[in-house]
């Protein structure tokens, strides 16, 4: 599938996919989408809550190009917190279309650009300190695959939209982010469908619609209440 680079609204490069009319970030712009979508109203939401002394465990789906990772890795050193990532991903981005992001100058972190380039040297399958205080492991494999069982605290579910790959939006899906999360864990995404809620009700969430980013009016994000079966 052919791949260009597009400079999004805020500055940012993302990699756009012409054969789908779609692009791993907003074209309204990727950094600003990410900060507010999975930084905002995922990460900090969640530290709102909780003792912020404890590692946060984080699921990403769609690893993508590392970007909610690396932010999210900006944030761990300025709230001074620990972040185990695990992030997911079929189809893994080539190291050299990576050269081609600005994602650190962009969100003025170049202080990190290294830690970014890191996060995609290193090896898949393994868990590495990326930086002291946040570790990483990517994962390669489709997101049916994750059988993991009350594991991580928070998830960015960032998966190509549900206009072009609908059967990553079912309950079947959610089902398992719902078993993957541990107790009043939170999973956010830029999508606002009503599918989508209605995937995300049947699966056990409770789901809240938000502000989107951006260009877009509403996201949603849910949380996985105890005793509420899927």
């Amino acid at each position: 599938m052919e791949r260009k680079f597009l400079v999004t609204g805020d500055g940012s490069v993302t990699i756009h996919l012409p054969e789908w009319n779609e692009q791993y970030h907003s074209k309204h712009g990727a950094v600003q989408e990410a900060e507010h979508v999975f930084l905002q109203a995922g990460l900090d939401f969640y530290l709102e809550q909780t003792n912020r002394k404890m590692p946060v465990h984080i699921l990403e789906i769609g690893f993508g190009t590392g970007l909610n990772a690396f932010l999210s890795l900006v944030k761990a050193a300025a709230e001074e917190i620990g972040i185990v990532y695990t992030g997911v991903e079929a189809y893994p981005v080539r190291l050299e279309e990576i050269t081609q992001l600005n994602y650190p100058k962009i969100a003025k972190a170049e202080a990190f650009s290294e830690a970014f380039e890191k996060m995609h040297g290193v090896a898949w399958e393994q868990l590495h300190e990326i930086r002291p205080g946040f570790t990483l492991k990517k994962q390669q494999k489709k997101f049916s695959s994750i059988k993991d069982e009350q594991a991580y605290d928070l998830i960015y579910f960032d998966a190509f939209g549900a206009r072009v790959q609908p059967e990553l939006w079912t309950e079947e899906i959610f089902q398992l982010m719902f078993q993957s999360l541990k107790e009043y864990g939170v999973l956010v995404t830029y999508a606002a469908k009503g599918s989508v809620r209605r995937a995300m009700l049947a699966a056990g969430f409770q789901v809240e619609k938000l502000p989107g980013p951006p260009g877009k009016r509403e996201m949603l994000r849910a949380v996985k209440i105890p005793g509420k079966a899927s």
